[in-house]
């Protein structure tokens, strides 16, 4: 069989095989050609592209904030009937004709029904302390069935008749009324534009005293959760009479808002 002659350079190193004899000579050769090319790769110089660092970017966090008075919209009242009998199913009985006829009432003064809603209906019998031989012990006592109605008042400006109505019905037990907002929507929109005024402001003030320029906004998230609303209390007047003149007041809504700048 012919010779076989192999060779390579790489960086200046020739690496020769000759005189090879039979075939697994030759591939003996060709497996230690292929480890000093390896080892040659390892050892050349590399090149460097760079590399890209994305480090954090520099902001500032502030949050802007906005308020307004809002006329309140409703009034709230809550009105109650109770009925206490040896006997239970005599107290429900009369807790519903109780409740009918002031449900009714109230639907006559101009209440829709779909701003009624009854809550707290309660069921107990209460327990009563005895002597016996100077000792004390308990028994079951009466039954206490007691229920109440939730009313949502839209013209406002009947708030003392409505009150003068349920003090007169019947009920047992009335608070009321709270005069609240019923649609913050439309107030809540102006507030945003607001609120976001009052951020870059802030944050501009920040730029400035540190050597810096405000960039983009990089966030924005709505502080808090859903709407903020303080109804005020209302007022009373009293009149040389006696009697007396309910106020709706107003509402405070806010708005805050948590936008984070970009630095430049």
């Amino acid at each position: 069989m012919k010779s076989v002659a192999v060779g390579i350079v790489e960086k200046n190193v020739l690496f020769v095989i000759s005189n090879a004899s039979g075939y697994n000579e030759v591939m003996k050769n060709i497996a230690t050609l292929l480890v000093v090319a390896l080892l040659s790769f390892l050892v050349l110089p590399r090149v460097n592209w760079g590399r890209i660092a994305m480090g954090p970017a520099e902001t500032v966090s502030v949050l802007g904030e906005a308020k307004s008075q809002q006329k309140n919209q409703i009034a709230t009242f809550s009105a109650g009937v109770e009925a206490i009998n040896n006997d239970k199913e005599s107290a429900i009985s009369e807790v519903n004709s109780k409740m009918e006829g002031l449900i009714k009432s109230i639907k006559d003064f101009g209440i829709a029904e779909a701003d009624l809603q009854t809550q707290n209906m309660s069921i107990y019998q209460s327990e009563e302390s005895y002597y016996e031989n100077g000792v004390q012990r308990s028994r079951k006592g009466q039954w206490r069935v007691s229920n109440s109605v939730q009313i949502t008042l839209r013209e406002i400006e009947r708030a003392n008749e409505l009150t003068d109505l349920l003090s007169k019905s019947g009920a047992t037990n009335t608070w009321g009324p709270n005069f609240s907002m019923d649609d913050t929507n439309t107030a809540e929109k102006g507030l945003y534009d607001l609120s976001m005024k009052d951020a870059r402001e802030k944050a501009e003030a920040i730029a400035k005293v540190s050597g810096r320029t405000l960039g983009k906004v990089i966030s924005v998230v709505e502080a808090g959760a859903g709407n903020q609303v303080y109804p005020l209390t209302s007022s009373i007047k009293y009149d040389g009479m006696g009697g007396s003149g309910l106020e709706p007041g107003s509402s405070t809504v806010y708005k805050t808002l948590n936008v984070v700048f970009e630095l430049k």
